[in-house]
């Protein structure tokens, strides 16, 4: 690895920074760029029907600002920001649209925009010292005049305009610009556009390309906020990329440090490695209990109508709405998720506290059968879990162990994940359809002062067998008429039983372990009559035996 080939990017020198001790308690102020920044680094560019999906999802998530294209790039940019004008789709929302400071450009842009309700006239040129001395060969001079030229003619075209005009700016690669530079040259814009507290403009500061760690970042965002002429005028405003892999932290520490407004994309697409991600940075303010500003209660509609219309595939571990994010495989943490819910929903607790789950799936619109998935290296608990959810079976926690040991070794011969339908279908095998020589025929029972009594027949072996016994209850009756008849060895051990499903249709479940040389077995019976149920799950324990 040639590592020196590179030099560490400077720290700033900022005497009594704050933004270490701030918090986030409030939204930032959104601007989407997914049509503009995030349709430009796509392999195939969205078509014009698939902007107009990603667009109105947008709306419907609650965006208020949204950069619509770079008019001047093309003809199909143009005619989409036409499209959304002449169709009246640009209701309740300000159409951003990016310019250079070249004056054919910005003429171009206006053209546009014509008759639109509100728009955001973004203008940018790049200030940093590669730019300045590899690609344009300026003096800072010169892209100073480039930059408040731009800002004159925006300004003089805008005064003639019918719509609501609002004004952008943007250093470009400004995280490789020096800060005294940046701020002379967003200054000078300020000069021209005279902005005012009620009639404010946006100054963005963009990494556009990330060259430092995020603590980087938030000090030259706070020297920014601290600095800047006219601070009360501006909405600072971020964009950030992801060439390091921290946007999102750098995004939240620039907010810490004073920063109003964030433009990016949902799921982090763009350049490179991408903008950041808005999705991310909304769910992270949803987690710590402040309100989002964005409705994402329905995170399946819209990462299936971002991959239609981008071509491109969430990652399975994307976070908060990742396919696998919130599935288990380890069995310590469906055993810790399992006794958690069961704890929240049973304390009537205020504040969602479940652990590895920083947040309740059901409020993006999951499932809870997709929390666990069971493989070889699933728990008892996960399995659990799994029949209680899926299917309304309450498993005795003594059982876990025997049961969770069934689906492993399936899952081990498998070498896959099971799905709840095959772990159901286990379950019914081994307890429920169990093959053996034991079948319940028909029985009866009587009750007196001095207990019950039960007379019973049971198929042994295909062959009809009348047993009799007593005991305080049916079941100690039952279990004894096969003691007395059969020769049945085994202690009664653990007796649990519950409702399945509800209504007319409601069935019971008993769970009855049977122990003989110190191992036990454990049966199930399922019966729309109780006793019924309790006789089937202790013949269902003595054929297991037999196995």
């Amino acid at each position: 690895m040639k590592f020196n080939k590179y030099k560490s990017y400077p720290v700033m020198e900022l005497a009594q920074r704050q933004w270490p001790d701030q918090r986030i308690t409030r939204a930032p102020q959104w601007c989407s760029v997914d049509l503009r920044d995030g349709n430009q680094a796509l392999p195939i560019p969205m078509s014009v029907e698939k902007k107009l999906r990603m667009y109105n999802m947008l709306k419907r998530i609650g965006f208020k600002e949204i950069e619509v294209s770079f008019p001047s790039a093309s003809n199909t940019d143009f005619a989409f920001v036409r499209r959304l004008i002449d169709d009246g789709l640009d209701q309740g929302i300000a159409l951003q649209v990016l310019t250079q400071s070249r004056e054919p450009l910005i003429r171009r842009t206006f053209e546009s925009i014509a008759g639109c309700r509100r728009a955001i006239v973004h203008l940018y040129n790049s200030t940093s010292v590669q730019q300045r001395q590899v690609v344009f060969r300026m003096e800072p001079k010169e892209i100073i005049q480039i930059a408040v030229d731009g800002a004159r003619l925006i300004k003089e075209i805008a005064a003639d305009s019918s719509g609501d005009i609002s004004f952008e700016y943007s250093p470009e690669s400004f995280t490789g610009t020096e800060m005294e530079f940046a701020r002379q040259i967003c200054e000078a814009v300020l000069d021209v556009w005279q902005p005012t507290v009620e009639r404010k403009v946006i100054i963005n500061l963009p990494a556009t390309v990330e060259m430092s760690t995020p603590n980087v970042y938030a000090d030259q965002i706070e020297w920014f906020h601290r600095n800047l002429a006219g601070r009360d005028c501006v909405i600072l405003s971020l964009h950030a990329h992801n060439d390091r892999g921290t946007a999102v932290a750098a995004t939240e520490l620039a907010l810490m440090a004073g920063a109003d407004r964030v433009e990016g994309t949902l799921f982090g697409n763009g350049e490179r490695t991408g903008n950041v991600d808005i999705l991310t940075l909304a769910m992270n303010l949803y987690s710590q209990g402040i309100d989002p500003g964005l409705s994402i209660t329905d995170v399946n509609e819209i990462m299936e109508t971002y991959e239609y219309c981008t071509e491109l595939k969430i990652n399975q571990r994307h976070p908060w709405v990742g396919e696998l994010v919130y599935t288990a495989f380890s069995g310590s943490h469906q055993d810790a998720i399992s006794k958690g819910l069961k704890a929240y929903e049973a304390g009537g607790e205020q504040f969602w506290e479940v652990p590895y789950l920083p947040i309740d799936p059901h409020d993006l619109g999951r499932q809870y059968e997709a929390v666990i998935r069971i493989n070889s290296q699933s728990g008892k608990g996960g399995v659990a879990f799994v029949m209680d959810q899926e299917y309304g079976y309450h498993l005795p926690k003594a059982m876990h162990p025997e049961f969770g040991g069934i689906i492993k070794e399936q899952s081990d011969t498998t070498g896959r994940e099971l799905t709840p339908e095959e772990i159901m279908n286990a379950f019914q095998q081994a307890y429920l359809q169990v093959e053996g020589p034991y079948r319940l025929g028909d029985y009866r029972f009587n009750s007196d002062s001095s207990g019950v009594a039960v007379e019973a027949e049971i198929i042994l072996n295909g062959a009809a067998r009348q047993v009799r016994g007593q005991g305080n209850g049916p079941i100690s009756a039952f279990f004894d008429a096969l003691r007395q008849d059969l020769g049945i060895t085994a202690g009664f051990e653990t007796y649990e039983e519950h409702a399945l499903g509800s209504g007319a249709d409601t069935e019971a479940v008993a769970y009855i372990e049977l122990v003989d040389a110190d191992r036990g077995w454990f049966g199930v019976g399922k019966d729309s009559n109780t006793t019924t149920a309790s006789f089937k799950a202790i013949l269902s324990a003595l054929n297991r035996m037999e196995i």
